[in-house]
């Protein structure tokens, strides 16, 4: 167990899709956005675990027009998101930078992202079965367990990342500052980025 959590920490030194949506929408949202996004992350990679547990995510690892699906559906998705923020005008500066953003509306966008990357499926089918006992308690038990850690952990990472984002945020985007003008368009650079980075993905 304990070298599980000593490789999930490692694991979330290394800047990925789930940081960087975390920053995008801290960034658009604030604190609470970010957060909440972080929640709709790790709530798919629970369910991803799931599907590991059932040998749904086998599908993906044998069938290549599922993966290609799912890849494509996530990619589209994204560079949706991307293009629609990088479209959005900037407000006057005598608004707050910061949007009202619907908390809802950020927990379902982080889970389809994080649901719709195939390579978060593969990630959990290979990854969890490293680490069960075979004379411990039932199979299934262990990978739920180790998956409810690796959710749980990965809240806590992401909550960390959203409370020194916003602080940095204000600052960056307040209404004095000139890179609150380029907001919109740096969130759906990334967002774009990301989908782009999708789409080459490949199955192995």
């Amino acid at each position: 167990m304990w070298a599980f959590i000593l490789v999930v920490l490692v694991l979330f030194l290394i800047p990925g899709p789930a940081v960087l949506l975390t920053l995008t929408q801290t960034a658009r949202g604030g604190l609470k956005a970010g957060i909440i996004t972080g929640v709709g992350i790790a709530v798919g990679d629970l369910l991803h675990t799931v599907a590991a547990v059932l040998g749904l995510s086998a599908i993906l690892m044998t069938s290549a027009l599922a993966f290609e699906v799912i890849k494509y559906l996530g990619a589209a998705y994204l560079i949706y998101l991307g293009i629609k923020s990088f479209l959005e005008k900037t407000k006057k500066q005598e608004k707050p930078v910061n949007k009202k953003v619907n908390t809802a509306m950020s927990f379902r966008q982080a889970l389809l992202i994080e649901l719709l990357n195939p390579k978060t499926a593969l990630f959990f089918l290979a990854f969890l079965p490293q680490f069960v006992v075979t004379d411990g308690s039932p199979v299934v038990f262990q990978l739920l367990t180790l998956g409810l850690i690796f959710v749980l952990m990965s809240i806590m990472y992401t909550s960390l990342l959203s409370f020194l984002a916003s602080s940095l945020g204000n600052k960056l985007f307040s209404k004095e500052s000139k890179m609150s003008r380029w907001q919109g368009k740096l969130v759906g650079t990334i967002y774009i980025g990301l989908g782009l980075q999708l789409v080459f993905q490949s199955q192995k």
